[in-house]
């Protein structure tokens, strides 16, 4: 018989919102080719606002409610994709029918959930020490699941989401910019995620407005999740006269996938970073990256792999981003570098430890 998992996020994506959690479906994905049987309760409409928020989460309550009432004991694991709000379900379901439940602790939800008040921290440390695995997805978060909230080092385990390989390999660069009818020899910088303040995007725009070279393009890939905070961008950037910056909506991977071949460097200059995923992509696709020394960036841009600048300092990230796109020695040692730590965080290999952790953890 199948394994029966419930799957908890208040990320999923849908065909309107196709990268709005995409690596939870990749996962999910990859757990039904290997025999589970997957049963989902996912938000997937990103939209905040009170409205939106009240609407969505009351919808996302009462489809558990229901599905307790339907399957609530024929689930062999639940697993909660970030703790808050999303584990306590899952610790809800686990005490309701002796279900053990696995939780992945994100980034976000220890950064900024569990510091939003002092309630969201105790429910955060309630569903930690009651959960049967904690999964983190960087070495950072690991130490802080266990000193800060309590938790034995002994059910935690360090396992990040991993790049799907299929999808981020290296193109002809050539071959896609005459697609995209982009200059051969024009120094494109991309940013791929959310365009919010803590993402660092001001900071970028600032480096790249003092960039001495020629010609060179900014691209933006990602959802406006803060509609003042992406005004007073576009004010910025029309008020210093600043050319080539370009805003695209988020996309689908394969679409993310060629600009990252068609890209000279990525850059992801984020305030907070649970692991950065988007830097490992862009090395899957052998595009040199730059990122904040912060959270799993520390660990991914390790090792030479990419280039760590502090938070927050886009004089430090302008010299950086010259750096890279002037030193070709440095360039082809990024890449070589980041090629290995992509090899390393193949999906394909870390998707056999989550079911490692599942067989542990299951009551069947």
């Amino acid at each position: 018989m199948k394994q029966r998992i419930l799957l908890i996020s208040t990320m999923y994506p849908s065909n309107k919102h196709p990268s709005f959690g995409i690596f939870i479906k990749n996962q999910v994905k990859r757990i039904e080719e290997n025999g589970y049987e997957v049963e989902l309760l996912v938000i997937k409409n990103p939209k905040t606002g009170k409205a939106n928020l009240t609407w969505k989460y009351t919808t996302w309550l009462l489809k558990w409610l229901w599905l307790m009432v339907k399957s609530g004991r024929k689930y062999d694991v639940v697993h909660a994709h970030y703790v808050f709000p999303s584990g306590l379900l899952g610790l809800w379901t686990k005490r309701l029918f002796k279900i053990p439940l696995i939780v992945t602790a994100h980034g976000g939800d220890l950064e900024k959930m569990a510091k939003k008040n002092q309630r969201i921290h105790q429910y955060t440390q309630l569903i930690l020490q009651e959960a049967d695995h904690i999964i983190t997805v960087g070495k950072r978060l690991e130490k802080q699941v266990a000193s800060e909230y309590q938790v034995n080092p002994a059910k935690i385990s360090l396992l990040n989401m991993g790049v799907n390989r299929s999808i981020f390999y290296p193109m002809s660069k050539n071959k896609l910019r005459e697609t995209h009818q982009l200059p051969d020899d024009q120094p494109i910088i991309l940013f791929v995620g959310n365009i919010i303040r803590n993402k660092g995007v001001k900071e970028l725009i600032t480096a790249f407005e003092q960039l001495d070279i020629k010609q060179a393009a900014l691209y933006i890939i990602g959802a406006v999740k803060e509609p003042p905070f992406y005004q007073t961008l576009q004010n910025y950037i029309a008020n210093h006269n600043i050319e080539r910056v370009y805003f695209l909506p988020a996309s689908d991977q394969a679409t993310v996938a060629k600009w990252m071949n068609m890209a000279d460097v990525l850059v992801v200059p984020s305030y907070i970073e649970g692991f950065g995923l988007v830097a490992l992509e862009a090395m899957s696709c052998k595009t040199p990256v730059i990122g904040s020394n912060v959270g799993g960036l520390q660990y991914l841009l390790g090792d030479q792999a990419g280039i760590m600048v502090e938070p927050q300092n886009a004089d430090a990230l302008e010299l950086a981003i010259t750096e890279v796109l002037t030193n070709q020695a440095l360039r082809q040692q990024m890449i070589a570098n980041g090629e290995a730590k992509a090899e390393s965080n193949d999906q394909e290999k870390l998707i056999q430890q989550l079911f490692t952790i599942y067989h542990g953890a299951s009551r069947s």
